[in-house]
């Protein structure tokens, strides 16, 4: 194994959320306050930044739309405010509900958010995050569908770090085009009713939680561990 180049000093302190390569560009997503979105040239002697954008939030999971255009799934954030009482500054971010955006490329040297959508409140999640099998998209259908572990905030948020309550589990299910971005066609879930969310905690597990989906011709299948 002979290194033939590299790349250093990519985001100084930051952490490499997600990768997506293709072809000869690669695509590269850190985080510690903002969500830098890094487009690199693959030249394996001379690998080089091409561009980048700066945007709140960060991508767990990249996928190609298309060769120009990237979908990108995460978590929204908020900048921490400074400590008044200390007067300490602080250096990161508060993670809040689940982010989706489209990413367009066709600009190397400058890429664009196209569209954004925001799923819930902090403590909101998806199987897709670290895990792309919970991730389902058919470009021809403008078909695009994941799991949700929906949190809400009643009343008024009091502060950035605020938990919601959880309130649904099931899939999302929306038409996802260039021009219209992400819209809502519906939500599938397994459960017959909310009681199996009136409880709090972080942390929720339930054997009719929706972990995939699939489709054959023009009929949408969601599997738990309990219903198909």
């Amino acid at each position: 194994m002979k290194q033939t180049g590299k790349i250093e000093d990519l985001a100084p302190g930051e952490s490499i959320y997600s990768v997506r390569f293709m072809g000869k560009k690669g695509y590269v997503v850190t985080f510690k306050k903002v969500d830098p979105l890094f487009v690199l040239d693959l030249n394996p002697t001379n690998p080089k930044v091409l561009g980048k954008l700066k945007i709140p939030g960060y991508s767990d999971y990249l996928h190609p739309y298309d060769e120009n255009h990237l979908i990108g799934i995460g978590k929204e954030a908020v900048e921490a405010s400074d400590d008044l009482k200390t007067g300490r500054q602080l250096d990161f971010a508060w993670y809040q509900g689940i982010k989706m955006a489209i990413f367009d490329v066709s600009d190397v040297n400058n890429p664009k958010e196209l569209h954004k959508v925001v799923i819930g409140d902090r403590g909101t999640n998806s199987e897709a995050l670290h895990n792309h099998k919970a991730f389902l998209f058919d470009k021809k259908k403008n078909l695009l569908v994941l799991p949700i572990l929906l949190a809400e905030i009643k009343g008024e948020k009091a502060k950035a770090n605020q938990y919601g309550e959880y309130v649904y589990q099931g899939a999302y299910v929306y038409d996802l085009t260039l021009k219209n971005g992400f819209k809502l066609k519906g939500k599938v879930t397994h459960y017959d009713d909310d009681q199996a969310f009136k409880k709090s905690g972080y942390y929720f597990r339930g054997d009719y939680s929706v972990k995939r989906s699939l489709y054959i011709d023009d009929n949408l299948y969601t599997l738990s561990d309990s219903r198909l």
